[in-house]
């Protein structure tokens, strides 16, 4: 595995990951082979449902809204420890998201792969796994599981890992959401050949949030590129700044997990990314 763009802590965090995963990834191959995997997999349907579901569809739209669902992270901690990411994922589909994520990571984020397959059952929004991909087994499992998209990061993979991956998950009918960090990781994904890419206003080196880095690097991203700005995003003048660029869409997570009434914040979020806070 090759490590492309991290260093000092940050490089450390993620080979740490890596490592946890492969362990994990592992143990279900022992448990579930890949044949085995295989012959779960539904009829698979095109690509392209994240994707669709994340297009702003011009300067005057919407930014479309990809809610999280993530009990913990590294940097911050336990975020909720009884979040239910069913009934979670039914409140973002019922207040307006364009999609849901779920961090399904288990060891660093407390996550769990199973939820895909309990969302999946109640929610008809696109749905994205987001784990730490190191293995083509997981974009499987993911397909078996109903997701319609993965997360693939580009500090923790190389160009053509990256783009085996994304050819891997099309081919199963889901797409790849890529994130980046900086201008480097952008043009290496772009050359991989990612459609959806997601920026990320927290550094791998510091773990320190500067949303200035999306501002940056958006107008980097093609017209035909599915735009995503990501982390430290939780007021309504966060969107309102990002309106006024060519973002398609935000991912936002913590904000609903730490909120008292992830409804109403869900709420005024919403007006913010529609131009009416």
């Amino acid at each position: 595995m090759t490590q492309t763009s991290a260093g000092g802590k940050g490089h450390d965090f993620l080979a740490r990951i890596a490592d946890d995963r492969r362990r994990r990834v592992a143990q279900m191959q022992a448990e579930r082979p890949l044949h085995e995997l295989r012959s779960q997999l539904p009829h698979t349907r095109p690509a392209g449902r994240l994707e669709r579901a994340l297009r702003r569809g011009g300067p005057d739209g919407a930014i479309r809204m990809l809610c999280e669902v993530k009990r913990a992270s590294p940097s911050k901690g336990m975020l909720n420890e009884n979040v239910d990411p069913v009934a979670t994922a039914m409140l973002y589909e019922r207040g307006g998201a364009a999609a849901v994520s779920l961090v399904t990571e288990p060891d660093h984020f407390l996550g769990d792969p199973r939820w895909m397959n309990a969302v999946r059952l109640q929610v008809t929004l696109p749905l994205l796994l987001k784990d730490f991909v190191i293995d083509s087994y997981q974009i499987l499992d993911a397909a078996v599981r109903g997701a319609d998209a993965v997360l693939l990061l580009a500090a923790l993979l190389s160009e053509v890992e990256t783009q085996r991956y994304l050819n891997e998950a099309r081919l199963l009918g889901l797409d790849a959401l890529v994130e980046v960090h900086d201008a480097e990781e952008l043009y290496r994904s772009l050359r991989a050949g990612a459609t959806i890419v997601g920026i990320n206003n927290r550094s791998l080196h510091t773990f320190e949030v500067d949303l200035g880095t999306s501002v940056r690097l958006l107008p980097e991203i093609p017209s035909h590129v599915t735009a995503v700005a990501e982390s430290g995003l939780s007021r309504p003048e966060d969107l309102l700044r990002l309106r006024a660029t060519r973002c398609d869409a935000v991912l936002m997570g913590e904000v609903f997990m730490t909120s008292a009434d992830p409804a109403a914040t869900l709420a005024t979020l919403a007006a913010a990314a529609r131009g009416a806070a």
